[in-house]
């Protein structure tokens, strides 16, 4: 448990310097996919897909979501 916490502790900064004051994370274990919502419902018009296997979703140039794919595999930047 006190593992867990200070693991969601680490993460908390990182979450207060985003550009939306409202964040929704999913995690699809089976598929390995996190999905990082801005808002709900999330209504991307476009979406680019780079090289590390993240989906940044945008409608009219603002990013509303992102998709993080083979999640478990990604290391810390």
């Amino acid at each position: 448990m006190e593992k867990g916490l200070k693991q969601i502790l680490e993460v908390v900064p990182h979450v207060m310097r985003l550009p939306s004051k409202h964040v929704w994370i999913d995690y699809d274990k089976e598929a390995d996919v996190v999905y990082i919502n801005f808002q709900k419902p999330q209504m991307a018009t476009d979406s680019e897909l780079l090289d590390n296997n993240i989906l940044i979703r945008t409608m009219d140039g603002k990013v509303v979501g992102i998709t993080i794919m083979n999640a478990s595999s990604m290391s810390p930047m």
